[in-house]
Formats: C-alpha cells, structure tokens, sequence
C-alpha cells in the first residue's frame, strides 16, 4: 500500500459513524512496548487490585482492551520471532527459547518488519530485549541485520539468569547514566529520547523491557511499598513483581507525556503486550490455567491494550482472539507499508478491531506447535494446540493424549470435555494435523 492509498482509506474511514476525528495526514508512529513474562491478569484493567498500573490503566480507558490477545507460543523467543515475521514459529523454525550458545536465530531477510516499515519511510529503533539469537558472539542474527536504525541496550550475551542493576552481566561495556541504575529506568528514558530524536518523522519503537522475566528483582523503595500492604502474599500477591511492573508503567508515563508535550498523541498509536503468561511460582495468570512454557491458558493468553486518540475508541473492550502474529500484518497496514511478494504470512490484520468497535471477528483457528524433548522446568510438555471461537483441543505429542475444554463457558480450564464430545476432537485434531502438515518444517 503506497503513503496516497493509505491516506485514501483514511479519509474514506472518518465517513463512518466510528471515526471519530479527523485523520493523521501521514502514517503514524508506532510504539509497541513488549513485557517478559508478565501475566494476563496483572495490571489493574485486567482486574488486578494489588498491582499498581495507573498509565497501563489509561492506556485501556483511552482505547482498547483485548480479552483474548495470545502469544503464538508459551515461552519468549518463539513469540518474538512471530512479531518479526508474521509467521508462526514453527515455520520460522524458532520453536522453543534459545539457550547460551544455541546457533540457532532469526535469519536476516528484507521481509523483517523493520525493514517493510523503512521501506514505508519509517525511522526504526529496537530497545532492550531481542533474543532472537542464541550465540551472540556470532552475532549472525543482530537486530541491526533485520532493519533497526537505531539498537539501544540490547544484550550482547544470554539473559536468563535477569540482570537489572548497573553494570547489566547481559550488556557488557554499556555505561551508566546514573549513579546506581535501574536497567527498566534506563529504557524507559531510551524510548522518552528515541521519540525526540525521530519526532518529525514517522517512527516504529519497539520498547522491548527485560522485566518482568525471574530473577524478580525491584528497586527497594517500591519493594518497600508492596510489601508493606495487608494483602501482601495474599492470592500469590507478589511485592517484588508489583513494584517491577510499577517502573514498567512509570515508562509508559513517560512516553505519554512525550507524545504528549510534542504534540504526537493523535499521531500515534501505542500497544502494550507481554511475550507469554507469567511463571506459575510468582503469579496466578488470575483465574487462567497454568503458566509460561503451557499449552494452556495460562501460558498463552496475555494483555493487549492499544491507544491511539482520535482513531481507536476510548473504552472499547474486545473479546476477539487474535495473536502475536497479527502485529506484522497490522502495523504495516497501518504503516501504509507493502507486503512482501509471494511472502507467506499466518497473521491477519488486526487493524479493523483496533478502531471499529463493531469489526467482524475473525472466522479462524489458532494454533501451537511445542515441541519439547525433554518437560519444561516450569511444568511445559511437548504439545500442540487449536482453538477457534469456542473450543481448545492440546494434545500432547509423547502420549497422544487429548484434552477438550469449551472456552467461553470454562475459560479457566477446569473441565476437560475430550471423553464426552468425540465428534469434535476428532475434527479439531484433523484440521491440527492438517495446519502442522502444512507449517511445521518438520513434516514438510
């Protein structure tokens, strides 16, 4: 799509009875900020009552909330790969997370979504997390190969173990800007800048924060504040991840009131999201079944908010299930960018839900491969799973066992319904294997 064509539809869009102001007149910027691990039910407009999140908060009240918004796989590196590439990571062939010294990365291509966005005349810049590459003293899938202009803090050696205090193990060499720095701090200012250097052109940021993944390491003046609540321990209430994704949230500030004092708000659109459910040890995933490294709820269902004032309705709630796919297709719609040729997308635009309250949802399945040869430490076994508007079907690949839960009476996954309804597993588990016969590179 060229820049005119993108401006067409816009304008064509403010005859409808949802626009709701006047257009951009250029793409607008994008900035997604993605979380580690941070579970569904942990900000505040997720219902959360001891988490303090008040700019995650306004950034729902001030545009959309996704009740269904998935990871395309329970663990990061996966679901990063899929945000890059809009294709499922099976077909990517990044199927579980890279450990210290796999050769396994994203191979560098012109179809990365940084590189169609620059194509689109955007400025692109990448702070903090990437792992998209398991050996970094190779480097051979650098974020500056895949069309970053700009790499900021991002690790130049493993992450697992969480580093969040100057000097970062993770980046080694990197300079502190201030005495005793909080890594989260440290991207939050990143980003606050990176808009101002790019401000008189369309950027996409991609805020990528290390928190709030284990080791759960926050700053003792927040650490202090959580702890010292009643409800503390409570409903596995945890201080020390309140108060890291309180300085996640504090940077979500930051960049409103950028957006703000530059006069970009209605140029802009930001999404919030996380790259898988959080650690069943630290968090509940609220009412959800499981936790990251899960083919369940829990593992997979994530938050998803976006704002973008004038063109995304303030309050608006969707229950649509969508996927870490969909961002690529999306943001280059938005972006009047052009899809690649021949190129073999599994997302679909999501644009429609973000500004139409009343969008179609989409006639689909949702599907996950995870593979694992040995059971995850947290719980994960070797699975795949579908979905589509009202069923989940996993089953699990060393046994063969099926499992069936009904998600809109029992999104907590507490009955499993695979003995009683033979008819649809039998037809959920042969379009399964019909999409991984399809997909997965193993079985090509």
């Amino acid at each position: 799509m060229t820049r005119r064509q993108f401006s067409t539809l816009l304008c064509a869009a403010t005859a409808t009875k949802y626009a709701i102001a006047a257009p951009p007149v250029k793409p607008p910027n994008i900035i997604y900020i993605l979380t580690d691990d941070l579970g569904w039910g942990e900000p505040g407009c997720y219902g959360n009552t001891f988490n303090h999140t008040p700019n995650i908060d306004r950034l729902a009240a001030e545009g959309v909330r996704f009740t269904n918004a998935y990871s395309a796989a329970p663990v990061c590196s996966p679901t990063r790969a899929s945000i890059m590439t809009g294709q499922h990571p099976a077909r990517v062939g990044i199927i579980d997370y890279l450990r210290a010294d796999d050769p396994n990365h994203l191979r560098p291509a012109a179809s990365s979504l940084p590189q169609v966005l620059k194509r689109a005349g955007y400025r692109t810049g990448l702070i903090g997390k990437w792992h998209l590459m398991g050996d970094y003293r190779t480097r051979r899938g650098d974020p500056k190969l895949h069309g970053f202009d700009e790499v900021i803090c991002s690790e130049s050696s493993y992450i697992g173990p969480g580093y969040y205090w100057h000097p970062y193990k993770h980046l080694a060499g990197l300079a502190a800007r201030t005495p005793g720095e909080y890594l989260t701090d440290r991207l939050n200012q990143e980003a606050v800048d990176f808009i101002g250097r790019n401000a008189g052109q369309p950027f996409f940021l991609y805020l990528a924060h290390y928190a709030p993944h284990t080791k759960l390491d926050a700053k003792p003046a927040l650490l202090a504040k959580y702890k010292n609540r009643a409800e503390a321990g409570q409903k596995k209430n945890n201080p020390n991840l309140a108060a890291m994704l309180e300085s996640i949230d504090e940077g979500v500030g930051m960049i409103l009131e950028e957006l703000r004092r530059r006069n970009l708000d209605r140029d802009t659109i930001v999404v919030f999201n996380s790259d898988n459910g959080g650690e069943t040890n630290v968090t509940t995933n609220s009412h959800l079944r499981g936790g990251k490294s899960q083919l369940y709820e829990g593992g997979l269902r994530v938050p998803l908010v976006a704002r973008w004032p004038g063109r995304i309705p303030a309050g608006h709630v969707s229950s649509v299930p969508v996927v870490s796919t969909d961002y690529y297709p999306t943001f280059i719609e938005l972006g009047g960018g052009k899809l690649p040729e021949k190129y073999v997308l599994d997302g679909t635009s999501i644009a429609a839900l973000f500004t139409d309250p009343k969008a179609k949802a989409i006639e689909r399945d949702i599907c996950w491969y995870y593979p694992l040869a040995e059971d995850h430490f947290l719980g994960g076994k070797s699975g795949m799973s579908i979905r589509d508007a009202r069923w989940k079907l996993i089953e699990f690949l060393k046994t063969g066992d099926k499992q069936l839960f009904d998600l809109l009476a029992d999104p907590s996954e507490t009955h499993d319904l695979a003995a009683a309804n033979p008819d649809i597993v039998r037809k959920m588990s042969n379009r399964l294997a019909a999409w991984r016969k399809a997909t997965v590179k193993e079985s090509a």
